[in-house]
């Protein structure tokens, strides 16, 4: 791991967002030491297929972006199969609670806030702007829409955007064997036992399909950047993703690195890696020229 002090970032590490004592329940946060005034806020969400790595893991991302200026929230969430969906966007919305009520002491702009993450991270993050835009029923989605944040804008990179039916993947182009068996794995392990869900039980794990049904947000959806590699076995996702937000009038800058495999923005060294970032921090800063309404207005109308 890099030493962040190197780079003008400082990290507190292991926050609660919730006091239950488990692990997962906590955060790091990410500053650049020199910045002054209050900076927008990043809540980032690794990825690892639902049941696999951590905040510790995705460190990279964290310091990335504080780097860039952000205020960074790297999330850590309980994983499956020992906690099944709906637990990891339960856990996010709670997180988003905490960063209602204590970003602002940590210098951190409520009115230019960004949802983003890779792989199921990107899920998550989608599935969290949904909870913030959209009146859903589950408790913690209801909590989540009760802070009044909206993002300003969300990254989803390289993400999973329907974790039911990945057959489907394989209809688009053939998949080799074990990136089948990856993806099936996936499905059982997130999904457990919702073998026969009730009618949108499962919206918060497939987002895609919200936004495929055109279904009006209660407040208005942020810009999107999407960015993902072409030999990425969840490309077709994305370009779901792209068309649906643009049949509903939602900014989406969809970008596809030519020949680039899964989570390629990790590694920095590699030139189309350095080639996304730009693009993203470039679609970020035109985002947060034109930021949200305070959060006090938006809870005034929840």
């Amino acid at each position: 791991m890099a030493n962040p002090a190197k780079h003008g970032v400082q990290v507190i590490r292991d926050v609660e967002y919730l006091r239950t004592g488990n692990p997962r329940h906590r955060l790091d946060i990410y500053r650049p030491a020199n910045r002054t005034g209050a900076l927008p806020i990043v809540i980032y969400m690794h990825g690892g297929g639902f049941h696999l790595l951590s905040k510790n893991t995705h460190w990279l991302m964290g310091l990335a972006f504080a780097r860039a200026g952000y205020l960074v929230l790297n999330v850590d969430y309980r994983l499956a199969p020992k906690n099944p969906y709906p637990a990891a966007v339960s856990d996010v919305c709670a997180a988003l609670e905490w960063v209602a009520e204590n970003a602002e002491s940590y210098g951190g702009d409520l009115s230019r806030l960004v949802c983003a993450g890779e792989s199921a991270g990107g899920n998550l993050a989608t599935a969290l702007t949904i909870c913030c835009c959209y009146r859903r029923p589950e408790e913690f989605a209801q909590r989540a829409f009760a802070t009044g944040l909206v993002p300003t804008a969300v990254v989803p990179a390289c993400a999973p955007l329907q974790v039911t039916n990945p057959a489907r993947l394989n209809r688009k182009r053939k998949l080799p064997r074990w990136v089948n068996d990856v993806l099936e794995g996936i499905n059982e392990a997130y999904l457990g036992n919702l073998h026969d869900p009730a009618p949108g039980e499962l919206d918060l794990a497939d987002p895609l399909h919200v936004f495929e049904r055109r279904e009006r947000p209660d407040r208005p959806l942020p810009g999107f950047f999407v960015p993902i590699g072409t030999r990425d076995p969840l490309l077709d996702d994305t370009r779901r993703l792209d068309r649906a937000l643009k049949a509903m009038g939602v900014e989406c800058e969809a970008r596809y690195y030519e020949g680039e495999l899964h989570a390629f923005h990790a590694f920095v060294w590699r030139r189309q890696a350095r080639r996304c970032w730009r693009e993203q921090l470039a679609f970020l800063a035109r985002a947060l020229q034109h930021p949200r309404e305070p959060r006090h207005e938006f809870v005034a109308q929840a």
